[in-house]
C-alpha cells in the first residue's frame, strides 16, 4: 500500500505533539519525523506517543555532516549518525535521510573518502537495526551547506560500490524534477529509493529552497508519481514543503490541499488506497 506521508518540516511551527495530533486527526497515516523536533520532547516519551498513535515513520530527517561543513569532527558526526539510527530504530522508520556535508573547502575525492569512511563504520549498525540510510542531493543551488553531492549519477554510483540493501537514496523532487524525456532513467533508479519528498516549486531552486503546495508550481508531480509506481516503488510519498509561500497558509490548508492533490496523482496510476 502506498502512504502519503507528512514531513514535520511542512508544519515548521507546530510541535512534535501537535505534529502527531493533527496529522491523525487530517487522516494520515504516516509521519515523517524531524529529529530536532522529537529531541525537543522527552524521547522515550516521544517513541511512545508515536507508538500509540498508528502513524508509520516513512523516515528520520537527518544525520550527516561528515565533512566537517558543520563544525564538527568527523567522528562526532559519524557518533551523532550512530545514534539517530538507533533512534529510527526504536521509532520503526523507514529509513534515516543523511546529508554527506558541503564540500568544505576539500577536494571532491577527499570529500568521498570521509563519506565512505562514514558508511564503512555506519552501515554494519544500519544492518544491524534493519534502518537503511537514505542519502539525499541536492541541486547545486541548494548544496553548499548540507551535501557535495549535487547529480543523481553520482549517488547510482556509490550504491552500486556498496550494494547494501540499507543504503539508499532519498530523492527529493524539489531538487531533481523529471521531464518525459527522463522518465527511463527515474524509473531505474526507482529501486534504489528509500524516501520521496514530493514538493513543488514555481521558479528555480534557491539556497532557501522555497517551495509551494503541490500542484501549484510547475513540477511534473502527475508524471513523477506515476513514473515511480510504475516502475515498482512501494516506499512512502512524504509531503516536505518550506519557505515564504507555504507559511502564508494556515497548516490545516496545508494538510488538506496535500492530500487532494496527492489524490488526484494517485487516480492516475490507478492507487485506491493511499493515506
Amino acid at each position: 500500500m502506498t502512504l502519503l506521508s507528512m514531513n514535520e518540516i511542512t508544519t515548521f511551527r507546530w510541535s512534535f505533539e501537535q505534529d502527531v495530533e493533527n496529522y491523525q486527526q487530517a487522516g494520515y497515516r504516516a509521519i515523517g519525523v524531524w529529529r530536532q523536533k522529537l529531541t525537543d520532547w522527552d524521547e522515550n516519551q516521544a517513541v511512545e506517543l508515536l507508538a500509540g498513535s498508528g502513524l508509520a515513520v516513512s523516515n528520520l530527517l537527518w544525520a550527516g555532516g561528515f565533512t566537517g561543513s558543520d563544525g564538527r569532527t568527523p567522528a562526532d558526526s559519524i557518533g551523532d549518525a550512530a545514534d539517530a539510527l538507533r533512534l529510527a530504530a526504536a521509532i520503526g522508520a523507514g529509513c534515516l535521510v543523511v546529508y554527506p556535508g558541503g564540500r568544505n573547502n576539500h577536494t571532491f575525492r577527499h570529500a568521498g573518502r570521509l563519506l565512505r569512511g562514514a558508511l564503512d563504520e555506519l552501515l554494519p549498525l544500519a544492518e544491524a537495526v534493519e534502518v537503511p540510510l537514505a542519502i539525499e542531493p541536492m541541486h547545486v543551488a541548494c548544496a553548499a551547506d548540507w551535501t557535495f553531492l549535487t547529480d543523481l549519477d553520482s549517488i547510482v554510483t556509490l550504491l552500486n560500490e556498496y550494494r547494501s540493501p540499507c543504503l539508499k537514496l532519498a530523492y527529493d523532487t524539489y531538487h531533481f524534477p523529471f521531464e518525459s524525456r527522463q522518465r527511463p532513467m527515474l524509473a531505474e533508479l526507482a529501486q534504489h529509493i528509500g524516501i520521496v519528498h514530493l514538493s513543488d516549486r514555481s521558479a528555480p531552486p534557491t539556497l532557501d529552497q522555497e517551495r509551494c503546495l503541490l500542484g501549484q508550481g510547475r513540477l511534473p508531480l502527475r508524471e513523477t508519481v506515476a513514473t515511480l509506481q510504475n516502475a515498482g516503488y512501494t516506499g512512502a510519498f512524504d509531503v516536505k514543503l518550506l519557505g515564504p509561500e507555504v507559511e502564508s497558509h494556515d497548516y490545516w490548508t496545508v494538510l488538506e490541499q496535500s492530500q487532494l492533490a496527492f489524490s488526484e496523482y494517485a487516480a492516475a496510476v490507478g492507487l485506491h488506497s493511499w493515506a
